[in-house]
């Protein structure tokens, strides 16, 4: 080989060299390696980032409007589903782990390969999933005060979760109700922070114990059979004036912070991986533009370190009317210390608007740096980045007998009985399993989405038979002795109850489904033809009323013709747990979590007020023991 051909060869060596240089080099990203420190990796990726693949991070879309193209061109960051967005009616648990797999595979075809979260509003159990097991509502749940069965109720949460491939819950609601006339007074456990505190146990249900000595406001998820949770909305979205759902809380600083910021604390400290703001104001200013609470409290002197996010359309509602100045809207939004920006429909313009406020100087970049470093945090706890995609192995829990086991016995603790027989001496319950002829008669006896409530399926809840579970009227007919017969009439007449000759009556009434400001109501009365029923059956036989509602309504003038009253609240699917109390396998055990006014004249009422004098006190609950064998 001569002088000038062994020139070529170094210089063909040298470039192959460094072509294999450079390929070990690209191949080598620390923020994929997962023995590196969190910090190192957020530092790595974020200096890999542009401006644009930074707001991606901070855009979460609708279901509806995502698709796999979607995600790559515009690198969105996260993905949720709506109330009732779905990917088909009926949808089985591997139709959903496909479509999270199709949107992933998008972000993860993205130069840097970011994975997306998928978040969902899994309030009380997998709600939006065909065969989910649906537990209670929180108002029903705040009624045990049991901080362990809540935290059993987070892990099969997770689990029926886990199964549909979502990795986000928008769930636990913290909100301290204070006035039940409020829409959403049944997302919240109590009228009281103490028990609402103590209910913050689902978060490390849902989300996994966070292990000792972690630093304060680490958010923490622990692997595949857990999701990041959401405490919600921040804050005092319960003691609004007069209800009203996204209203104004108007309190000085001491109650504000006394009554509405304990569950929170608590939430920070077991490791909470997000938080929304709320709707709603505090003294005239919107919380999703108050950036003392958001950045200045929550974020600087709480430590919290997962991301913020808004709420469905939260800063388009800044403005009065919506949206009127979206460019100030997402200034608002950025400064207060918002994260990540629920824009179901409109991101385009989010993405559009937010960059050239940042590229014009009117945004920091510190400020976008701030929020995509935390919500790459929580993508990193999660273990996103070293296992994307889901499979179909964990189907088998959605809606599994040991979670229906877990939400029937949390049922049975959540039933509070208000009245049992008109004299102390002849109580009605238990009642008999042996009789020769029952009534089950009401609106809501063989209605399961009546018994589900709102956030069941869709996002206003639905009627009748609309998905898997046992209504009250069938598990009263799997209850009874074989030789009791069951006479099923919705609202039967006056006469039809006399001439019948029953043995007694359960009359199963209350609300229709609703959720947030649908709930509002200002009468807080149960419709028609509920009051009729109980008049037409407890005028002529023995009755137990089992009332199916979000809240306390009116029922004194009911009282003197109804032997029995129990306060079912929103049982979900588990209608057995109702029946194992009614005929006494059980004890009724549960003491009212919220204050039973007389008249909606006396509200707002709560425990501790100076001027308390309600139909049922806050703690009030009547109690029985089992009795096998009636």
């Amino acid at each position: 080989m001569g002088v000038k051909n062994m020139g070529k060869f170094s210089v063909l060596l040298i470039m192959v060299i460094c072509c294999w240089i450079s390929i070990a080099e690209a191949e080598y990203f620390k923020y994929k390696d997962p023995k590196q420190k969190m910090g190192v990796r957020i530092k790595d990726l974020m200096k890999r980032m542009t401006l644009e693949e930074k707001i991606g991070q901070m855009t979460q879309i609708d279901r509806k409007v995502a698709s796999n193209e979607v995600i790559k061109k515009y690198l969105i960051g996260s993905v949720l589903s709506g109330g009732g967005s779905v990917p088909a009616k009926h949808a089985s648990p591997e139709t959903w782990v496909d479509l999270v797999n199709d949107y992933q595979k998008g972000s993860l075809a993205t130069r840097l390969g970011i994975p997306l979260i998928y978040g969902i509003d899994a309030v009380h159990g997998h709600n939006n999933v065909y065969k989910a097991t649906i537990f209670p509502h929180n108002v029903g749940l705040g009624v045990t005060r049991d901080p362990v069965l809540v935290k059993k109720i987070g892990a099969a949460t997770a689990l029926e979760v886990r199964a549909t491939g979502i990795q986000y819950a928008f769930a636990p609601c913290i909100a301290v109700c204070r006035d039940p006339r409020w829409g959403r007074c049944f997302e919240s456990y109590s009228e009281d922070p103490k028990i609402v505190k103590l209910m913050t146990e689902i978060i490390p249900g849902l989300q996994g114990d966070i292990p000792a000595g972690s630093r304060k406001g680490v958010p923490f998820v622990g692997g595949q059979d857990k999701i990041a949770a959401c405490a919600k909305h921040y804050l005092g979205d319960g003691g609004t004036h007069l209800g009203t759902n996204e209203g104004n809380t108007i309190i000085d600083a001491k109650g504000f912070f006394s009554i509405h910021m304990p569950a929170y604390y608590d939430s920070v400290i077991k490791g909470v991986a997000t938080i929304m703001t709320s709707y709603s104001s505090w003294n005239g200013v919107k919380m999703h533009a108050n950036r003392f609470l958001v950045t200045d409290f929550l974020k600087n002197r709480l430590k919290f370190k997962g991301f913020v996010i808004s709420d469905w359309q939260g800063i388009d509602r800044i403005t009065t009317p919506e949206h009127a100045n979206y460019t100030y809207s997402i200034i608002a939004g950025m400064n207060t210390g918002i994260d990540m920006f629920m824009v179901p429909y409109n991101y385009t313009e989010f993405i559009d608007g937010l960059t050239y406020l940042v590229k014009k100087g009117f945004i920091s970049t510190s400020r976008v740096d701030d929020a995509v470093k935390r919500i790459l945090r929580v993508k990193f706890t999660m273990g996103l980045f070293e296992k994307p995609l889901a499979d179909y192995s964990m189907a088998k829990y959605l809606g599994s007998q040991e979670h229906r086991d877990l939400a029937r016995e949390a049922v049975r603790k959540t039933l509070v009985l208000l009245k049992n027989g008109k004299s102390l001496k002849k109580p009605l319950l238990p009642l008999p399993k042996k009789a020769s002829k029952i009534l089950v008669a009401g609106s809501h006896a063989d209605n399961l989405g009546y018994q589900c409530g709102g956030w069941t399926l869709e996002w206003q809840g639905l009627s009748g038979d609309i998905t898997e579970g046992t209504t009250i009227l069938s598990a009263v007919k799997k209850t009874v002795d074989p030789k009791t017969q069951v006479v099923y009439s919705e609202n039967p007449s006056g006469n039809f109850v006399k001439s019948n000759k029953f043995d007694y009556a359960i009359v199963v009434v209350g609300e229709h489904p609703y959720a947030e400001t649908f709930g509002d109501s200002m009468n807080l009365t149960i419709p028609e033809p509920g009051p009729s029923t109980i008049k037409n059956v407890c005028d002529s036989v023995k009755c137990v009323v089992v009332l199916i509602s979000g809240r306390p309504v009116v029922m004194q003038p009911y009282l003197p013709t109804i032997d029995a009253l129990v306060a079912a609240w929103l049982p979900g699917t588990e209608g057995q747990g109702v029946t194992d109390v009614l005929f006494g396998d059980y004890g009724f055990t549960g003491k009212l979590a919220r204050t039973w006014f007389k008249s909606v004249d006396q509200l707002p009422m709560n425990v501790g007020d100076p001027h308390y004098d309600p139909l049922y006190p806050f703690g009030f609950g009547l109690t029985t023991k089992p009795m096998k064998n009636l």
